[in-house]
């Protein structure tokens, strides 16, 4: 610990900022990959699968492998959001990327962001207020062989889909904001349609692939 003091110490102070700037990102980035690899594996390999499986078999697999994945889930959801908020306040209320020098008016960069920010929010809600409530009902009720209420698994699958659906234009929009893409309608409706295919495609072979070798 001392060592690294010293170290930081004969460090510039920009080196300092670009070093916290890149750890944030990397936070960042990682977080995401956890909970959007975690919602695609429920919903392109699991779904499939839980289709599957009969009741006894539910009940000896899904309380063991249920809250594993759904802590992954829940907390990469989290971590994304909050590391996300840092560095718009690091990148975008700190730093002059916010606005346009010229005019003062919001930069494309931010456009982008901010709209990939209001997506990213509304799936973290989903996952936090909805779907996560609801799978602790299924899983307790798988676990104690009860039958759960008729209206929650359709819900916790319409809010996986919803998000799921959702996670192709945020994944746009951080891609976009990066990549110098100017936010003008006819970019934003390209890259998103394609992106919403992409997903729906997805979707649409789930129940296929892989299903032999």
């Amino acid at each position: 610990m001392h060592s690294l003091s010293l170290l930081l110490a004969d460090t510039p102070d920009y080196e300092i900022t670009a070093l916290v700037n890149g750890m944030l990102r990397w936070a960042h980035i990682a977080s995401g990959i956890t909970w959007i690899g975690m919602l695609y594996f429920f919903n392109f390999v699991n779904v499939p699968f839980q289709g599957k499986l009969d009741g006894p078999t539910k009940k000896m697999v899904n309380p063991e492998l249920m809250p594993r994945a759904l802590w992954w889930f829940r907390w990469g959801a989290m971590s994304t959001f909050v590391f996300g908020l840092v560095l718009f306040y690091v990148k975008y209320m700190k730093e002059p990327n916010l606005r346009n020098a010229i005019d003062d008016s919001i930069s494309d960069r931010a456009l982008w962001i901010m709209t990939g920010m209001l997506l990213g929010t509304i799936m973290w809600f989903n996952v936090w207020f909805v779907i996560w409530p609801a799978q602790k009902i299924l899983i307790k009720a798988t676990r104690e062989g009860q039958k759960p209420p008729e209206h929650l698994p359709p819900r916790a699958k319409l809010f996986s889909r919803i998000n799921t659906v959702l996670s192709a234009p945020m994944l746009v929009c951080m891609v976009a904001s990066n990549n110098q893409m100017a936010f003008k309608w006819m970019q934003v409706g390209a890259s998103f349609l394609i992106s919403l295919l992409v997903i729906h495609l997805a979707i649409r072979a789930s129940n296929k692939v892989g299903a032999s070798s």
